[in-house]
């Protein structure tokens, strides 16, 4: 029988690759690309998971999304970086109205997002030139703070912008959340280090992540309802989709099951976890890039 200390050692240990690569999370098997693009191909939703301001992650986003159009031409891309209310700016750049000079202002990018436009625009130019539907699937950013503070039932209906309620989180994504933002350390908005996931003083800052990974979920499922694809690629901070407690977990709510996760791998091992499932696979990326500074202001939680 194995000691607790060889399962510990076993469900977290890290495996090196010499190059780029399809990797499974849970056993650290490389996957062939062909047969995991074709499987993804058929899938309603695949979310590709990034840090924000690592472009070399955009590049590879942009691959997939080249890869699996040529697999499902009928699809959409869905962007957490866009408000709803920007949607008829989106439509207006897939259409070729717009310069890119003034996509980025009229899509108000320094005020919504920030981080450099050039990291994402192989994104933006790909989806233009193949008449690729852009998707905005984030909510009017004060909607957040509100549910925040005052939890989502204080919100007129009128004032919801299009969402419905999240699906309660799971212990294991507060979990999650917790142990992302260091919360034992620092509590934003606390007077002192909150003592476990479980403490109300964490409502708030769940609530308001829930209001995003809620927005993301309902903006894909609409997408998907009216048609507009039958498989949405969504680019969304990883933050958001890591072991499924958060957009997949609220898309699995709106009855949109048949849903992936692909993470970038950034480190030079990766690390695997027999006892939970980080994403559906990851790609090792090789190229080490310094992060790309930000103009705009601070997300809650960094993607």
């Amino acid at each position: 029988m194995p000691t607790d200390a060889s399962e510990a050692a076993i469900s977290a240990r890290a495996i090196a690759h010499d190059r780029a690569t399809w990797l499974d999370p849970v056993t650290g098997a490389a996957l062939d690309q062909r047969a995991l693009m074709a499987t993804m191909a058929t899938k309603r939703a695949v979310l590709l998971g990034e840090t924000h301001d690592i472009a070399e992650i955009h590049r590879w986003q942009a691959h997939v999304v080249a890869h699996l159009h040529g697999l499902n031409p009928q699809i959409a891309v869905g962007f957490e970086m866009f408000p709803r209310r920007l949607q008829p700016v989106l439509n207006r750049w897939v259409a070729g109205e717009l310069s890119t000079a003034d996509f980025i202002v009229t899509s108000e990018w320094d005020q919504v997002w920030g981080f450099p436009p050039d990291i994402y625009l192989p994104i933006f130019h790909y989806c233009r030139q193949h008449k690729v539907p852009m998707l905005a699937l984030n909510c009017h950013r004060p909607l957040v703070t509100r549910v925040g503070r005052e939890g989502w039932d204080a919100i007129p209906e009128d004032e919801r912008d299009g969402l419905t309620p999240s699906a309660p989180a799971t212990p294991a994504y507060r979990r999650y959340l917790f142990e992302l933002t260091g919360a034992a350390n620092r509590a934003p908005g606390q007077s002192g280090p909150l003592q476990s996931p479980d403490d109300p003083g964490w409502d708030r800052f769940v609530r308001a992540q829930q209001t995003w990974d809620r927005a993301f979920a309902c903006n894909i499922a609409k997408a998907l309802a009216a048609g507009t694809a039958k498989l949405v690629v969504g680019i969304i901070g990883r933050g958001h989709l890591e072991y499924g407690g958060g957009t997949p977990y609220q898309l699995a709510d709106l009855g949109v099951s048949d849903v992936a996760v692909l993470l970038p791998n950034q480190n030079a091992e990766l690390t695997v976890e027999p006892d939970r499932r980080l994403a559906d696979a990851v790609f090792r990326l090789d190229v080490p890039e310094p992060a790309a500074e930000r103009r705009g202001r601070a997300r809650l939680v960094a993607g």
